[in-house]
């Protein structure tokens, strides 16, 4: 949320985050194929970011479901967009995860493709939440996610993962790198939140964006 914000208007923001993120999310659709996906009904926002970088439980840290999205601990076992219906108001996509090391050149090739194509056929996805580790720095694949970000004229927000493990001199580090990448794209949003699934870190504050992007109700 922006600094120019005042404190009501950010209190306003973070509680219509919390009444969103209050609502039913279920489940509904999973695709392999670009040829698979759902119609395309309401506002989308999707999660993108690195093998195990903590997107679905970033999803669960989200909805306060410890088990919506599937957390697995070995990393590119996400290989399909995954779809969650967020009280009819807005569809959260989990993506494939990119960057795995030990998968296969054509499943990467598959898994870039793949997205992709979602990324430049949806015209309702608002945005995608792009998911950065906080405690290592920014990989090749991260850098290639944003070009191919901004190649698809999709707007990205950069959201650091696992804050809560990374020292607070790194994490300021990082906050400024990630501003600063996101400043050399025109898909880029400027804003950088900082998250933790664990303590729960900038939850309510990641709330208040997504509900921004939300359908009215």
């Amino acid at each position: 949320m922006s600094e120019a914000r005042t404190e009501e208007q950010r209190a306003a923001l973070i509680e219509a985050g919390r009444l969103l993120f209050a609502r039913p999310c279920e489940f509904f659709y999973a695709s392999q194929r670009i040829d698979q996906l759902p119609p395309v009904t309401g506002p989308e926002l999707a999660f993108c970011g690195r093998s195990n970088v903590g997107k679905s439980s970033l999803v669960n840290a989200l909805t306060g479901r410890k088990a919506l999205a599937r957390v697995s601990h070995t990393p590119g076992r996400t290989k399909q967009l995954n779809f969650f219906d967020l009280g009819g108001r807005l569809t959260l996509v989990d993506m494939p995860g990119y960057g795995y090391a030990q998968a296969s050149k054509s499943v990467k090739a598959d898994w870039q493709g793949l997205m992709f194509d979602f990324l430049r056929g949806r015209p309702t996805l608002r945005r995608v939440l792009l998911l950065l580790d906080a405690r290592i720095e920014t990989k090749a694949g991260d850098l290639a996610a944003m070009e191919l970000l901004n190649d698809a004229a999709v707007a990205f927000q950069i959201v650091l993962t696992k804050a809560d493990d990374a020292k607070p001199y790194w994490l300021r580090k990082r906050q400024e790198e990630a501003e600063a990448l996101a400043r050399k794209h025109t898909a880029g949003h400027p804003l950088v939140i900082a998250t933790s699934s664990e303590t729960g870190l900038g939850i309510p504050e990641l709330r208040a964006e997504i509900a921004a992007l939300a359908a009215p109700g």
